[in-house]
């Protein structure tokens, strides 16, 4: 066997931080039970798609344009965009399965449909969306993961944005939001260096929030300790 591969032939990718934390209350057991099966996006877990099959996004949301989140945490942002486009489909990714029970939760209270979740690696959806088939990303308050020996674990590195990269459609928008002074300052290197245009022109393009924003819970708790958001917009030539 290849040691460099998982006994399922999924390639060696180390994962870097919790899957689960604080119990769950009933409430979000049942709808990790009986909600979650129904919306998901097809197979793109290794063990059960070890061909890597594409998914089929016609059929799925029925030829909307499709945009994906990754690192939804609490939906918030996820579910006001799915209600803002309903004539959008919208794939959100997140492992920490806390984040996927609220977010649950959220769906059934807003009643949209227009959604799908992945609780997982964002990398493994990377494996089987189609190319060339996202028209739109976000990557919003991700882990700043601090110290400078960890920051090779930070979403924005070559190792998550090729493939990214890849799977958007020319001319897709990437946005990014964080407050973390040495984030945006790797963004800025790295997102670029991947392929992608920064967008902006004056300092008002990335010290104000998209016109569509809605404020996470991240962001309300770095306002409350005074650091600055960052809104930084990208895109893919066409």
């Amino acid at each position: 066997m290849n040691s460099s591969r998982h006994p399922s032939g999924a390639p060696w990718r180390n994962f870097y931080g919790r899957f689960k934390g604080k119990t769950l209350r009933p409430n979000q057991k049942d709808y990790l039970e009986t909600d979650l099966e129904a919306l998901s996006p097809g197979a793109v877990s290794w063990e059960e798609n070890p061909d890597r099959t594409p998914l089929d996004l016609k059929d799925l949301f029925g030829g909307k344009p499709v945009w994906l989140e990754i690192g939804f945490g609490g939906g918030e942002h996820l579910v006001h965009q799915a209600q803002s486009y309903p004539d959008v489909g919208i794939i959100g990714c997140e492992p920490f399965i806390n984040g996927v029970a609220m977010l649950l939760g959220k769906i059934r209270d807003s009643g949209v449909t227009n959604l799908r979740v992945h609780p997982g690696d964002a990398r493994d959806m990377f494996d089987v969306l189609p190319p060339g088939s996202v028209e739109k990303a976000f990557l919003l308050y991700p882990d700043p993961w601090p110290k400078k020996r960890h920051h090779r674990r930070r979403f924005v590195t070559q190792e998550h944005l090729a493939p990214l990269y890849d799977v958007l459609a020319p001319g897709a928008e990437f946005r990014v939001a964080t407050d973390i002074p040495d984030y945006v300052r790797q963004t800025l290197i790295e997102v670029p260096k991947a392929g992608f245009d920064w967008l902006a022109e004056r300092p008002g393009d990335w010290r104000h929030p998209w016109g569509d924003w809605y404020s996470t819970r991240y962001e309300m708790k770095a306002l409350r300790e005074k650091r600055m958001p960052h809104y930084m917009t990208f895109r893919k030539p066409l």
